[in-house]
């Protein structure tokens, strides 16, 4: 490695660093507390079984699942001025970002909700709770738990999937790592400390996914001796 190179990357480091900081991270859990809500009201809506929100539930998912997230980023940004909707390049990625994933994770609080024995939940109405305290005592405690693994995922993926963000002029990570290597003329060099960037950050949170998980696992009952 030359020394201007090494200079480059030692000076870049910070300035690619920053914007991850300060734009890539609340991008990124902005986008994912929005999508888990839309998520959240997905799944109750499937497994409630009301009638037409269920169809448009099951719609919202073929859709969002069945069409690529930067053709979303850009209806968004570029397609929704010309209706006379204009929006700037960061909220516009929050939207984009946040209604893609609540189509996939929408699937994940099915899946663990359904996962609560229905035992469990013909319980609590013989014992008097209504749907609503069944729910939020009984069963969405547990289905958060079952739920928890793939979730915290899904996060780590929307953290590398802010990169598209840069297509729509947001000045993020990536974007600025891509502005320094056209000053520049590394373009590997640069683009490579960005993906070291992007591993740290998910590193990271693959240790607070670890740390929780542990946190959240079901403790097993203690034999009895004898028994």
């Amino acid at each position: 490695m030359s020394e201007r190179l090494a200079g480059i990357l030692v000076s870049s480091f910070t300035r690619i660093l920053i914007p991850g900081i300060k734009v890539t991270i609340p991008l990124t859990l902005l986008s994912f507390v929005f999508g888990c809500i839309i998520a959240l009201f997905l799944a109750l809506v499937q497994i409630a079984n009301v009638k037409g929100l269920k169809q448009f539930a099951r719609f919202y998912i073929w859709v969002f699942r069945g069409t690529p997230l930067i053709v979303q980023l850009f209806i968004i940004f570029f397609g929704l001025p010309s209706v006379g909707i204009i929006l700037d390049a960061f909220p516009s990625a929050v939207i984009a970002f946040a209604l893609n994933l609540g189509a996939y994770n929408a699937e994940i609080f099915r899946s663990a909700i359904q996962a609560v024995p229905e035992g469990q939940t013909e319980a609590a109405y013989m014992v008097g709770l209504s749907y609503r305290q069944t729910m939020t005592r009984i069963v969405m405690p547990q289905a958060f738990r079952i739920a928890f693994p793939p979730l915290f995922n899904s996060l780590i993926g929307l953290t590398k999937d802010t990169s598209l963000a840069s297509s729509i002029t947001v000045v993020e990570l990536f974007t600025t790592a891509q502005q320094i290597a056209a000053r520049t003329y590394e373009p590997f060099a640069l683009y490579c400390e960005a993906a070291v960037i992007y591993l740290i950050i998910c590193t990271v949170l693959t240790w607070v996914q670890n740390y929780f998980e542990k946190k959240l696992v079901w403790n097993a009952p203690t034999p009895v001796k004898g028994e």
